[in-house]
């Protein structure tokens, strides 16, 4: 399987346990590895037939005007989410960077999601069989 992959975007979310830390947005670096067969989309040199990388990007960069996050790990869950609905790829990994510790380059969480798991885990939330 082939792999789209943004690498360290950078965000300003509002994310944070306390209230006064999620007050102001901060800094993340957001790293979005999507695997989708891309093989058409080489052949025919059509970005139709791709995932638009400049797309996501731009949503994420979005994604959290409005919205604010407790934990980086829910922050990472609605990202892979998104990138599931709107996007499609055949599984997604992502990477939230965040800099609360002055001694520590980062801390960071990840996780990877597959589009079938995501397609059983909304029958089951709504109901369906």
């Amino acid at each position: 399987m082939s792999k789209i992959t943004i690498v360290d975007l950078e965000v300003f979310y509002h994310v944070g346990v306390p209230d006064e830390e999620r007050a102001n947005s901060q800094r993340l670096l957001l790293t979005v590895d999507m695997e989708f067969d891309f093989s058409s989309a080489a052949m025919n040199d059509r970005v139709a037939k791709t995932i638009d990388y400049l797309v996501v990007a731009q949503q994420l960069l979005k994604f959290g005007e409005g919205r604010s996050w407790k934990l980086i790990e829910a922050l990472a869950t609605d990202i892979a989410d998104l990138i599931l609905m709107e996007y499609h790829p055949e599984n997604v990994m992502v990477e939230v960077k965040k800099f609360p510790i002055p001694q520590a380059n980062f801390v960071s969480v990840s996780l990877s999601k597959s589009k079938a798991s995501f397609a059983a885990r909304r029958r089951v939330a709504w109901g369906m069989p």
